[in-house]
Protein backbone atom coordinates (compact mmCIF):
# COMPACT_ATOMS: atom_id res chain seq x y z
CA UNK A 1 0.00 0.00 0.00
CA UNK A 2 1.29 3.48 -0.93
CA UNK A 3 1.71 5.91 1.97
CA UNK A 4 1.56 9.70 2.05
CA UNK A 5 2.69 11.83 4.97
CA UNK A 6 0.57 14.99 5.03
CA UNK A 7 1.43 17.68 7.59
CA UNK A 8 0.54 21.22 6.55
CA UNK A 9 0.31 24.65 8.11
CA UNK A 10 -1.72 25.91 5.14
CA UNK A 11 -4.53 23.36 4.93
CA UNK A 12 -5.95 24.65 1.64
CA UNK A 13 -6.94 21.64 -0.44
CA UNK A 14 -5.32 19.18 1.96
CA UNK A 15 -8.59 17.50 3.03
CA UNK A 16 -9.63 16.94 -0.58
CA UNK A 17 -6.16 15.58 -1.37
CA UNK A 18 -6.31 13.13 1.53
CA UNK A 19 -9.80 11.93 0.60
CA UNK A 20 -8.74 11.38 -3.00
CA UNK A 21 -5.59 9.49 -2.04
CA UNK A 22 -7.53 7.21 0.31
CA UNK A 23 -9.98 6.59 -2.51
CA UNK A 24 -7.05 5.54 -4.68
CA UNK A 25 -5.88 3.04 -2.06
CA UNK A 26 -3.28 5.15 -0.29
CA UNK A 27 -2.64 5.27 3.47
CA UNK A 28 -2.37 8.67 5.17
CA UNK A 29 0.09 9.55 7.94
CA UNK A 30 -0.28 12.85 9.73
CA UNK A 31 0.21 14.72 12.99
CA UNK A 32 -1.39 17.33 15.22
CA UNK A 33 -3.86 19.68 13.57
CA UNK A 34 -3.69 18.05 10.16
CA UNK A 35 -4.48 14.63 11.64
CA UNK A 36 -7.39 16.14 13.57
CA UNK A 37 -8.74 17.68 10.37
CA UNK A 38 -8.78 14.24 8.71
CA UNK A 39 -10.34 12.51 11.71
CA UNK A 40 -13.05 15.13 12.03
CA UNK A 41 -13.89 14.63 8.35
CA UNK A 42 -13.97 10.85 8.70
CA UNK A 43 -10.84 10.30 6.60
CA UNK A 44 -8.75 7.32 7.85
CA UNK A 45 -5.44 8.63 9.19
CA UNK A 46 -2.53 7.22 11.18
CA UNK A 47 -0.90 9.52 13.72
CA UNK A 48 2.87 9.80 13.33
CA UNK A 49 3.20 9.20 17.08
CA UNK A 50 1.46 5.82 16.63
CA UNK A 51 4.25 4.84 14.22
CA UNK A 52 7.15 6.20 16.25
CA UNK A 53 5.68 5.21 19.66
CA UNK A 54 7.06 8.53 20.84
CA UNK A 55 4.86 11.45 21.94
CA UNK A 56 5.10 15.01 20.71
CA UNK A 57 7.44 16.85 23.06
CA UNK A 58 8.78 20.32 23.80
CA UNK A 59 5.43 21.92 23.13
CA UNK A 60 5.21 20.42 19.67
CA UNK A 61 8.73 21.37 18.62
CA UNK A 62 9.55 17.69 18.10
CA UNK A 63 6.96 15.57 16.28
CA UNK A 64 8.25 13.97 13.10
CA UNK A 65 12.00 13.94 13.75
CA UNK A 66 12.38 10.19 14.13
CA UNK A 67 14.19 7.36 12.23
CA UNK A 68 10.91 5.51 11.59
CA UNK A 69 9.70 8.58 9.68
CA UNK A 70 12.88 9.68 7.96
CA UNK A 71 13.96 6.13 7.25
CA UNK A 72 10.69 5.61 5.39
CA UNK A 73 11.32 8.71 3.31
CA UNK A 74 15.04 8.38 2.62
CA UNK A 75 15.25 4.63 1.96
CA UNK A 76 16.44 3.70 -1.53
CA UNK A 77 14.07 0.94 -2.58
CA UNK A 78 16.55 -0.66 -5.01
CA UNK A 79 19.51 -0.78 -2.59
CA UNK A 80 19.69 -4.08 -0.74
CA UNK A 81 21.31 -2.60 2.36
CA UNK A 82 18.57 0.03 2.68
CA UNK A 83 15.86 -2.58 2.21
CA UNK A 84 17.52 -4.76 4.89
CA UNK A 85 17.67 -1.81 7.30
CA UNK A 86 13.97 -1.12 6.74
CA UNK A 87 13.13 -4.77 7.45
CA UNK A 88 15.41 -5.05 10.49
CA UNK A 89 14.04 -1.87 12.10
CA UNK A 90 10.41 -2.18 11.09
CA UNK A 91 10.44 0.86 8.82
CA UNK A 92 7.59 1.22 6.34
CA UNK A 93 8.21 3.22 3.18
CA UNK A 94 6.67 6.66 2.66
CA UNK A 95 5.96 7.43 -0.99
CA UNK A 96 4.68 11.00 -0.80
CA UNK A 97 5.39 13.92 1.51
CA UNK A 98 2.97 16.84 1.51
CA UNK A 99 4.26 19.61 3.74
CA UNK A 100 4.10 23.36 3.89
CA UNK A 101 5.73 25.36 6.61
CA UNK A 102 4.94 27.48 9.65
CA UNK A 103 3.90 30.94 8.43
CA UNK A 104 7.09 32.83 9.30
CA UNK A 105 6.48 35.45 6.60
CA UNK A 106 2.93 36.14 7.79
CA UNK A 107 4.11 36.34 11.39
CA UNK A 108 6.92 38.76 10.48
CA UNK A 109 4.53 40.97 8.51
CA UNK A 110 2.17 41.11 11.50
CA UNK A 111 4.80 42.96 13.53
CA UNK A 112 5.32 40.06 15.94
CA UNK A 113 8.20 40.22 18.40
CA UNK A 114 11.36 38.14 18.27
CA UNK A 115 9.98 35.32 20.44
CA UNK A 116 7.00 34.86 18.12
CA UNK A 117 9.27 34.87 15.10
CA UNK A 118 11.46 32.17 16.64
CA UNK A 119 8.46 29.93 17.36
CA UNK A 120 7.36 30.23 13.74
CA UNK A 121 10.60 28.79 12.38
CA UNK A 122 9.72 25.35 11.06
CA UNK A 123 12.28 22.60 11.74
CA UNK A 124 10.64 19.25 11.11
CA UNK A 125 8.76 20.44 8.05
CA UNK A 126 11.90 21.67 6.31
CA UNK A 127 13.68 18.41 7.14
CA UNK A 128 10.79 16.35 5.73
CA UNK A 129 10.73 18.38 2.53
CA UNK A 130 14.48 18.13 2.01
CA UNK A 131 14.51 14.40 2.72
CA UNK A 132 11.71 13.73 0.24
CA UNK A 133 13.25 15.98 -2.40
CA UNK A 134 16.63 14.31 -1.98
CA UNK A 135 15.01 10.90 -2.52
CA UNK A 136 12.80 12.05 -5.42
CA UNK A 137 13.51 8.83 -7.33
CA UNK A 138 11.13 7.09 -4.93
CA UNK A 139 9.20 9.86 -3.18
CA UNK A 140 6.95 12.64 -4.47
CA UNK A 141 7.07 15.89 -2.49
CA UNK A 142 4.55 18.72 -2.63
CA UNK A 143 4.91 22.06 -0.88
CA UNK A 144 2.31 24.05 -2.81
CA UNK A 145 -1.46 23.31 -2.80
CA UNK A 146 -1.59 24.37 -6.46
CA UNK A 147 0.20 21.09 -7.33
CA UNK A 148 -2.36 18.78 -5.71
CA UNK A 149 -4.82 18.50 -8.59
CA UNK A 150 -2.23 17.77 -11.30
CA UNK A 151 -0.52 15.12 -9.17
CA UNK A 152 -3.84 13.42 -8.41
CA UNK A 153 -4.72 13.41 -12.11
CA UNK A 154 -1.37 11.81 -12.87
CA UNK A 155 -1.86 9.10 -10.24
CA UNK A 156 -5.28 8.32 -11.68
CA UNK A 157 -3.90 8.16 -15.21
CA UNK A 158 -0.51 6.50 -14.57
CA UNK A 159 -1.07 4.64 -11.32
CA UNK A 160 1.72 6.66 -9.67
CA UNK A 161 3.57 9.97 -9.84
CA UNK A 162 5.98 9.81 -12.78
CA UNK A 163 9.72 10.27 -12.32
CA UNK A 164 9.65 13.42 -14.46
CA UNK A 165 7.04 14.99 -12.20
CA UNK A 166 8.90 13.91 -9.06
CA UNK A 167 12.02 15.65 -10.38
CA UNK A 168 10.15 18.91 -10.99
CA UNK A 169 8.46 18.72 -7.59
CA UNK A 170 11.82 18.10 -5.90
CA UNK A 171 13.38 21.16 -7.49
CA UNK A 172 10.41 23.27 -6.48
CA UNK A 173 10.74 21.90 -2.96
CA UNK A 174 14.40 22.89 -2.69
CA UNK A 175 13.49 26.36 -3.96
CA UNK A 176 10.78 26.56 -1.30
CA UNK A 177 13.10 25.66 1.58
CA UNK A 178 15.83 27.97 0.29
CA UNK A 179 13.36 30.86 0.07
CA UNK A 180 11.99 30.00 3.52
CA UNK A 181 15.43 30.03 5.14
CA UNK A 182 16.38 33.26 3.38
CA UNK A 183 13.15 34.90 4.53
CA UNK A 184 13.89 33.84 8.09
CA UNK A 185 17.36 35.36 7.86
CA UNK A 186 15.91 38.59 6.46
CA UNK A 187 13.17 38.76 9.10
CA UNK A 188 15.47 38.07 12.04
CA UNK A 189 18.03 40.61 10.83
CA UNK A 190 15.33 43.25 10.62
CA UNK A 191 14.08 42.43 14.10
CA UNK A 192 17.60 42.28 15.57
CA UNK A 193 18.79 45.37 13.70
CA UNK A 194 21.64 43.53 12.00
CA UNK A 195 22.93 44.17 8.48
CA UNK A 196 23.54 41.31 6.02
CA UNK A 197 27.00 39.83 5.74
CA UNK A 198 28.73 41.70 2.93
CA UNK A 199 30.68 38.60 1.87
CA UNK A 200 27.66 36.32 1.42
CA UNK A 201 24.30 37.58 0.17
CA UNK A 202 21.13 35.50 0.44
CA UNK A 203 18.19 37.37 -1.06
CA UNK A 204 14.81 35.62 -1.41
CA UNK A 205 12.78 37.03 -4.28
CA UNK A 206 9.17 36.58 -5.29
CA UNK A 207 7.77 37.86 -8.58
CA UNK A 208 5.44 40.72 -7.80
CA UNK A 209 4.27 41.11 -11.37
CA UNK A 210 5.03 39.60 -14.75
CA UNK A 211 5.76 42.37 -17.23
CA UNK A 212 4.70 42.41 -20.87
CA UNK A 213 8.35 42.19 -21.89
CA UNK A 214 11.70 43.67 -20.94
CA UNK A 215 13.49 46.65 -22.45
CA UNK A 216 12.77 45.08 -25.84
CA UNK A 217 10.09 42.64 -27.05
CA UNK A 218 12.50 39.70 -27.31
CA UNK A 219 13.26 39.87 -23.55
CA UNK A 220 10.93 38.44 -20.90
CA UNK A 221 10.79 40.33 -17.60
CA UNK A 222 9.17 40.67 -14.19
CA UNK A 223 9.53 42.74 -11.04
CA UNK A 224 10.67 40.83 -7.96
CA UNK A 225 10.50 41.69 -4.26
CA UNK A 226 11.75 40.02 -1.08
CA UNK A 227 8.82 38.22 0.62
CA UNK A 228 8.83 40.63 3.57
CA UNK A 229 8.88 43.77 1.40
CA UNK A 230 6.02 45.62 -0.26
CA UNK A 231 5.99 47.53 -3.52
CA UNK A 232 6.84 51.08 -2.33
CA UNK A 233 4.44 52.87 -4.69
CA UNK A 234 0.68 52.58 -5.08
CA UNK A 235 -0.90 52.80 -8.52
CA UNK A 236 -4.14 54.77 -8.66
CA UNK A 237 -4.81 54.79 -12.40
CA UNK A 238 -3.53 53.87 -15.84
CA UNK A 239 -2.04 50.87 -17.60
CA UNK A 240 0.17 48.29 -15.95
CA UNK A 241 3.74 49.33 -15.33
CA UNK A 242 6.33 48.17 -17.84
CA UNK A 243 9.99 47.30 -17.38
CA UNK A 244 11.11 50.65 -18.81
CA UNK A 245 8.52 52.51 -16.72
CA UNK A 246 10.08 51.03 -13.59
CA UNK A 247 13.60 52.04 -14.63
CA UNK A 248 12.43 55.61 -15.21
CA UNK A 249 10.37 55.56 -12.01
CA UNK A 250 13.52 54.66 -10.06
CA UNK A 251 15.22 57.84 -11.29
CA UNK A 252 12.13 59.90 -10.49
CA UNK A 253 12.11 58.53 -6.95
CA UNK A 254 15.78 59.37 -6.47
CA UNK A 255 15.35 62.86 -7.89
CA UNK A 256 12.29 63.72 -5.80
CA UNK A 257 13.99 62.29 -2.70
CA UNK A 258 16.85 64.74 -3.30
CA UNK A 259 14.37 67.60 -3.73
CA UNK A 260 12.26 66.99 -0.62
CA UNK A 261 13.23 70.33 0.91
CA UNK A 262 11.74 72.16 -2.09
CA UNK A 263 8.56 72.33 -4.12
CA UNK A 264 10.11 70.57 -7.06
CA UNK A 265 9.42 68.63 -10.24
CA UNK A 266 11.45 66.43 -12.53
CA UNK A 267 10.81 64.97 -15.98
CA UNK A 268 12.61 61.68 -16.69
CA UNK A 269 13.29 60.18 -20.11
CA UNK A 270 15.30 56.99 -20.59
CA UNK A 271 16.38 56.93 -16.91
CA UNK A 272 17.83 60.45 -16.92
CA UNK A 273 16.32 63.91 -16.30
CA UNK A 274 15.44 66.06 -19.29
CA UNK A 275 14.09 68.76 -16.97
CA UNK A 276 14.15 69.63 -13.26
CA UNK A 277 13.05 72.74 -11.42
CA UNK A 278 11.70 74.27 -8.23
CA UNK A 279 8.86 76.74 -7.93
CA UNK A 280 6.44 78.49 -5.62
CA UNK A 281 3.76 75.94 -6.57
CA UNK A 282 3.86 72.40 -7.93
CA UNK A 283 2.29 73.59 -11.17
CA UNK A 284 5.00 76.22 -11.60
CA UNK A 285 7.76 73.72 -10.82
CA UNK A 286 6.30 71.27 -13.35
CA UNK A 287 5.96 73.87 -16.11
CA UNK A 288 9.55 75.03 -15.57
CA UNK A 289 10.89 71.48 -15.56
CA UNK A 290 8.97 70.70 -18.76
CA UNK A 291 10.35 73.79 -20.52
CA UNK A 292 13.97 72.65 -20.17
CA UNK A 293 13.52 70.12 -23.00
CA UNK A 294 9.88 70.01 -24.03
CA UNK A 295 10.69 67.85 -27.05
CA UNK A 296 12.30 65.06 -25.01
CA UNK A 297 9.66 65.36 -22.28
CA UNK A 298 7.07 63.77 -24.60
CA UNK A 299 6.19 60.36 -23.13
CA UNK A 300 8.35 60.90 -20.07
CA UNK A 301 7.96 60.12 -16.38
CA UNK A 302 7.09 63.06 -14.12
CA UNK A 303 7.87 63.24 -10.41
CA UNK A 304 6.82 65.98 -7.99
CA UNK A 305 7.61 66.53 -4.34
CA UNK A 306 4.27 67.88 -3.13
CA UNK A 307 0.54 67.13 -3.25
CA UNK A 308 -1.10 67.52 -6.68
CA UNK A 309 -4.09 69.83 -6.89
CA UNK A 310 -6.44 70.49 -9.80
CA UNK A 311 -4.29 73.30 -11.22
CA UNK A 312 -1.23 71.05 -11.38
CA UNK A 313 -3.27 68.23 -12.90
CA UNK A 314 -4.49 70.59 -15.62
CA UNK A 315 -0.89 71.49 -16.50
CA UNK A 316 0.20 67.85 -16.59
CA UNK A 317 -2.82 66.83 -18.66
CA UNK A 318 -1.70 69.08 -21.54
CA UNK A 319 1.18 66.73 -22.37
CA UNK A 320 1.57 63.01 -23.02
CA UNK A 321 3.17 61.46 -19.95
CA UNK A 322 3.74 57.77 -19.21
CA UNK A 323 3.96 57.87 -15.40
CA UNK A 324 3.21 60.47 -12.75
CA UNK A 325 4.82 60.09 -9.30
CA UNK A 326 3.53 62.18 -6.41
CA UNK A 327 3.09 61.92 -2.63
CA UNK A 328 -0.69 62.42 -2.91
CA UNK A 329 -3.37 63.84 -5.19
CA UNK A 330 -6.76 65.52 -4.84
CA UNK A 331 -9.81 63.53 -5.92
CA UNK A 332 -10.82 66.07 -8.55
CA UNK A 333 -7.25 66.19 -9.90
CA UNK A 334 -7.22 62.39 -10.13
CA UNK A 335 -10.58 62.38 -11.90
CA UNK A 336 -9.41 64.95 -14.44
CA UNK A 337 -6.25 63.02 -15.28
CA UNK A 338 -8.18 59.76 -15.58
CA UNK A 339 -10.56 61.41 -18.01
CA UNK A 340 -8.00 63.27 -20.14
CA UNK A 341 -5.08 60.83 -19.96
CA UNK A 342 -6.63 57.39 -19.59
CA UNK A 343 -3.35 55.48 -20.00
CA UNK A 344 -1.38 57.68 -17.57
CA UNK A 345 -0.02 55.59 -14.70
CA UNK A 346 -0.60 57.66 -11.56
CA UNK A 347 1.56 56.54 -8.66
CA UNK A 348 1.71 57.75 -5.07
CA UNK A 349 4.90 57.37 -3.04
CA UNK A 350 5.40 58.20 0.61
CA UNK A 351 9.14 57.58 0.48
CA UNK A 352 10.92 54.34 1.24
CA UNK A 353 12.40 51.65 -0.95
CA UNK A 354 12.77 47.89 -1.22
CA UNK A 355 16.56 47.47 -1.04
CA UNK A 356 19.39 49.37 0.59
CA UNK A 357 21.76 47.78 -1.91
CA UNK A 358 22.05 48.44 -5.62
CA UNK A 359 22.47 45.38 -7.83
CA UNK A 360 23.34 45.13 -11.50
CA UNK A 361 23.65 41.87 -13.37
CA UNK A 362 26.62 41.68 -15.73
CA UNK A 363 28.18 38.93 -17.82
CA UNK A 364 30.98 38.88 -15.25
CA UNK A 365 28.70 38.51 -12.24
CA UNK A 366 26.31 40.46 -10.04
CA UNK A 367 27.67 43.85 -9.01
CA UNK A 368 26.44 45.07 -5.64
CA UNK A 369 27.01 48.33 -3.80
CA UNK A 370 25.45 50.38 -1.04
CA UNK A 371 22.56 52.39 -2.45
CA UNK A 372 23.07 55.70 -0.73
CA UNK A 373 22.49 59.14 -2.17
CA UNK A 374 25.60 61.29 -1.98
CA UNK A 375 25.58 63.90 0.80
CA UNK A 376 24.41 67.31 -0.28
CA UNK A 377 27.11 69.92 -0.90
CA UNK A 378 28.07 71.86 2.20
CA UNK A 379 29.78 75.26 1.97
CA UNK A 380 31.51 74.65 5.29
CA UNK A 381 33.04 71.37 4.09
CA UNK A 382 34.04 72.32 0.56
CA UNK A 383 36.39 74.84 -0.99
CA UNK A 384 35.69 77.93 -3.06
CA UNK A 385 38.03 78.73 -5.94
CA UNK A 386 37.96 82.38 -6.94
CA UNK A 387 35.20 84.63 -5.65
CA UNK A 388 32.71 82.78 -3.41
CA UNK A 389 29.12 83.02 -4.67
CA UNK A 390 26.82 82.19 -1.75
CA UNK A 391 24.14 84.19 -3.57
CA UNK A 392 24.08 81.41 -6.20
CA UNK A 393 24.25 78.54 -3.72
CA UNK A 394 20.67 77.33 -4.14
CA UNK A 395 21.10 77.12 -7.90
CA UNK A 396 24.44 75.37 -7.52
CA UNK A 397 22.89 72.75 -5.25
CA UNK A 398 19.98 72.21 -7.65
CA UNK A 399 22.43 71.83 -10.54
CA UNK A 400 24.38 69.32 -8.45
CA UNK A 401 21.16 67.33 -7.87
CA UNK A 402 20.34 67.29 -11.57
CA UNK A 403 23.82 66.09 -12.49
CA UNK A 404 23.75 63.51 -9.69
CA UNK A 405 20.70 61.70 -11.10
CA UNK A 406 21.73 62.08 -14.75
CA UNK A 407 23.67 59.46 -16.67
CA UNK A 408 27.43 59.95 -16.57
CA UNK A 409 29.27 61.82 -17.90
CA UNK A 410 26.87 64.59 -16.95
CA UNK A 411 26.72 68.33 -16.41
CA UNK A 412 23.69 70.47 -15.61
CA UNK A 413 23.14 74.19 -16.06
CA UNK A 414 20.63 75.92 -13.77
CA UNK A 415 19.35 79.47 -13.62
CA UNK A 416 16.88 80.87 -11.10
CA UNK A 417 15.80 77.43 -9.84
CA UNK A 418 15.33 75.87 -13.25
CA UNK A 419 17.50 73.48 -15.25
CA UNK A 420 18.16 75.16 -18.58
CA UNK A 421 20.60 72.67 -20.07
CA UNK A 422 21.54 69.08 -19.26
CA UNK A 423 24.32 67.15 -20.94
CA UNK A 424 24.25 63.48 -19.94
CA UNK A 425 25.55 60.13 -21.05
CA UNK A 426 28.49 61.51 -23.03
CA UNK A 427 31.83 59.77 -23.29
CA UNK A 428 33.57 63.16 -23.11
CA UNK A 429 32.79 65.74 -20.44
CA UNK A 430 33.48 68.59 -22.81
CA UNK A 431 30.83 67.17 -25.18
CA UNK A 432 28.38 67.18 -22.25
CA UNK A 433 29.14 70.86 -21.61
CA UNK A 434 28.69 71.72 -25.29
CA UNK A 435 25.34 69.93 -25.40
CA UNK A 436 24.07 71.62 -22.24
CA UNK A 437 25.22 75.02 -23.46
CA UNK A 438 23.56 74.55 -26.82
CA UNK A 439 20.33 73.48 -25.12
CA UNK A 440 20.41 76.44 -22.71
CA UNK A 441 21.18 79.02 -25.41
CA UNK A 442 20.81 82.56 -24.07
CA UNK A 443 19.66 81.19 -20.71
CA UNK A 444 23.24 80.02 -20.07
CA UNK A 445 24.27 83.64 -19.48
CA UNK A 446 24.45 84.08 -15.72
CA UNK A 447 23.68 80.41 -15.09
CA UNK A 448 25.57 78.00 -12.85
CA UNK A 449 26.78 74.53 -13.78
CA UNK A 450 27.39 71.26 -11.93
CA UNK A 451 29.50 68.32 -13.02
CA UNK A 452 29.08 64.80 -11.64
CA UNK A 453 32.89 64.27 -11.70
CA UNK A 454 36.06 66.29 -12.01
CA UNK A 455 37.17 68.13 -15.14
CA UNK A 456 40.15 66.25 -16.56
CA UNK A 457 41.16 69.31 -18.61
CA UNK A 458 40.30 73.02 -18.54
CA UNK A 459 38.38 72.78 -21.84
CA UNK A 460 35.05 71.96 -20.15
CA UNK A 461 35.36 75.07 -17.97
CA UNK A 462 36.33 77.15 -21.01
CA UNK A 463 33.23 75.98 -22.91
CA UNK A 464 31.02 76.79 -19.92
CA UNK A 465 32.51 80.25 -19.51
CA UNK A 466 32.08 80.96 -23.21
CA UNK A 467 28.39 80.09 -22.88
CA UNK A 468 28.01 82.56 -19.99
CA UNK A 469 28.21 80.29 -16.93
CA UNK A 470 29.39 82.26 -13.89
CA UNK A 471 29.83 79.53 -11.25
CA UNK A 472 30.58 75.81 -11.26
CA UNK A 473 30.27 73.08 -8.64
CA UNK A 474 32.34 69.94 -9.12
CA UNK A 475 33.92 67.27 -6.87
CA UNK A 476 37.56 67.80 -7.78
CA UNK A 477 40.08 64.97 -7.74
CA UNK A 478 41.81 65.37 -11.10
CA UNK A 479 45.60 65.43 -11.45
CA UNK A 480 44.98 68.72 -13.27
CA UNK A 481 42.84 70.32 -10.55
CA UNK A 482 45.30 73.20 -10.15
CA UNK A 483 45.35 73.83 -13.89
CA UNK A 484 41.53 73.73 -14.06
CA UNK A 485 41.20 76.03 -11.04
CA UNK A 486 43.70 78.51 -12.44
CA UNK A 487 41.82 78.63 -15.75
CA UNK A 488 38.50 79.18 -13.97
CA UNK A 489 40.00 82.14 -12.08
CA UNK A 490 41.41 83.58 -15.30
CA UNK A 491 37.94 83.35 -16.86
CA UNK A 492 36.24 84.89 -13.82
CA UNK A 493 34.24 81.72 -13.08
CA UNK A 494 33.73 80.93 -9.40
CA UNK A 495 34.16 77.27 -8.56
CA UNK A 496 33.12 75.22 -5.55
CA UNK A 497 34.89 71.91 -4.89
CA UNK A 498 32.39 69.61 -3.12
CA UNK A 499 34.59 66.54 -2.67
CA UNK A 500 31.85 64.04 -3.66
CA UNK A 501 31.64 62.43 -7.08
CA UNK A 502 28.17 61.32 -8.21
CA UNK A 503 28.76 58.94 -11.11
CA UNK A 504 25.62 57.18 -12.28
CA UNK A 505 26.11 54.57 -14.94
Amino acid sequence: MKRALISVADKSGALELGKSLVGLGWEILSSSGTAKMFRDAGVPVIEVSDITKFPHILGGRVKTLHPLVFGGILARRDLDSDVKDMKDHGIAGIDMVVVNLYPFEKTARSGADLDALIENIDIGGVALIRAAAKNYRYVAVMTDPSDYAAVLDEIKAEGDVTLETRRKLALRAFDATARYDATIGDGLRREMGERPDAAVQTIPLVRKQELRYGENPHQSAGVYLPPLSDFPVEQLAGKELSYNNLLDLDTAMRATAMMQSDIGAVVIKHTTPCGMAVGKTVAEAYDRAFECDSLSAFGGVVGVTRHIDLTTAESISKHFTEVLLCPSIDDDALALLKEKRKSLRIMTWKGGRVFDRQMVSTWCGLLMQEDELAPLPDQSKGTWIGTPRPDLWDDLVLAWKVAAVSKSNSVAMVKDGEAVGIGMGFCSRVFAVEFAANQAGEKAKGAVMASDAFFPFPDGVEKAAAAGVVAIIQPGGSVRDEEVAKRAQELGVSMFISGHRTFRH
